[in-house]
């Protein structure tokens, strides 16, 4: 005999509550476990194309980790430094910007020029500021994350979380299926279904989207010749999965460096906005069509919203989860309105007729069959 719904969502109810629970006091100690786990889920269909290919599943894991490591060793090699060097003197040539800034400013609005003007001691002191605390703020931002977790311990954990769970993914899904209660298996399969397919779809399509914005702003703002165009075009592609966000933080950042760097010259801070232009172009057109599709059902006001809900709460590890929570969550929204509207609650149980015609005799409403057939026979 099954559990009556009140049993079963006091149940479910309780177990939701000691997740949260949990998440909330082992958040940062489990940043590195949700970290692999979600390189595990993006990677399985690599490992069961392979597997389909001939290979075996150990064989399969140990290619794709192989892979993995090779392409974060080049990372590592060939891009990070350079980031960090431009990042470096990005912020120390925030006073000369801020400089030329007071200086194209005193030049069109001459009362700027009173040394006891409150905008001209502002100006004057954005520069220093963003030199001093810039530094402070990253070193801040580093030692809290160490303080969480060592680096160290993180490097190493999240390959190896990631490796064995992609080598048992199949094994643990199938375990999750066979503990799913019987009475509900055929729902919560076809929920987990959409759940899988909407986070697939939007989460693998925007990291696609944001890698090629990231490789298409930096190759073309270097080229462009703008001096820091590494970072902001690895800002600009990082962003990019924050809805709105990244278009208005990356358009600021590079329009607002090539007008300090190109003043005056303005068919190269044309170019640089039409650079900007056109990615954002070829991202709402293209990209984000093809790669995410409109299908995923994520809506950006509701992504913003879970992000920031999450982030609040758990800290990173809550921003790690929102994505997955708000794919669940709307999922299951539609299917709790796909039952109410194929409810009585909704539908009711009086049929609807149409007014009667002036001078009509108006049809008698039966009650049921039978009721009508006696009210005939008599």
């Amino acid at each position: 005999m099954a559990l009556p719904i009140t049993q079963q969502a006091k149940y479910w109810g309780i177990a939701a509550a000691v997740f949260l629970i949990l998440m909330y006091l082992m958040g940062n100690v489990l940043v590195p476990f949700l970290v692999g786990g979600a390189m595990a889920y993006f990677l399985d269909p690599v490992a069961d194309r392979l597997e389909r290919l001939g290979l075996s599943r150990v064989t399969a894991t140990a290619v794709i980790t192989l892979v993995m490591f090779l392409v974060v060793v080049l990372l590592v090699l060939a891009v990070i430094p350079t980031l960090i060097q431009q990042t470096t003197a990005l912020v120390d040539a925030a006073p000369e910007i801020s400089r030329n800034l007071q200086t194209f400013l005193t030049e069109r609005f001459p009362e700027l020029s009173d040394e006891t003007s409150i905008m001209r001691k502002t100006l004057a002191d954005i520069g220093d500021f963003i030199q001093s605390k810039g530094g402070d703020l990253a070193q801040g931002v580093l030692t809290s994350a160490m303080s969480v977790i060592s680096a160290l311990v993180f490097i190493v954990v999240v390959p190896v979380v990631a490796f064995y769970l992609l080598l048992d993914w199949d094994k643990m899904v199938a375990r999750v299926d066979a503990m799913i209660p019987r009475d509900h298996v055929v729902t919560v399969r076809r929920l987990a279904r959409e759940i899988d397919g909407v986070l697939a779809g939007f989460v693998r399509g925007q990291l696609t989207v944001c890698l090629i914005l990231g490789a298409y702003y930096s190759v073309a703002l270097m080229l462009a010749g703008l001096q820091f165009g590494l970072v902001v075009g690895a800002i600009a592609g990082a962003v990019t999965f924050i809805p709105y966000v990244g278009a208005i933080i990356g358009g600021i950042l590079a329009i607002g460096l090539a007008l300090f760097q190109f003043w005056g010259d303005w068919v190269a801070i044309g170019i640089v906005a039409a650079i900007f232009a056109f990615g954002q172009f070829i991202e709402g057109n293209i990209l984000t069509p093809k790669l995410v599709g409109s299908s995923v059902g994520l809506h950006p006001v509701w992504l913003l919203l879970a992000l920031s809900a999450f982030g609040s709460l758990l800290g990173f590890a809550g921003m790690l989860i929102a994505v997955p929570v708000a794919a669940s969550l709307g999922v299951l929204m539609r299917f709790a309105i796909s039952q109410y509207q194929n409810s009585l609650l909704y539908r009711g149980v009086a049929p609807v007729h149409p007014s009667p015609v002036q001078g009509a005799t108006p049809e008698p409403v039966p009650v049921s069959g039978g009721a009508l057939r006696d009210e005939e026979a008599v």
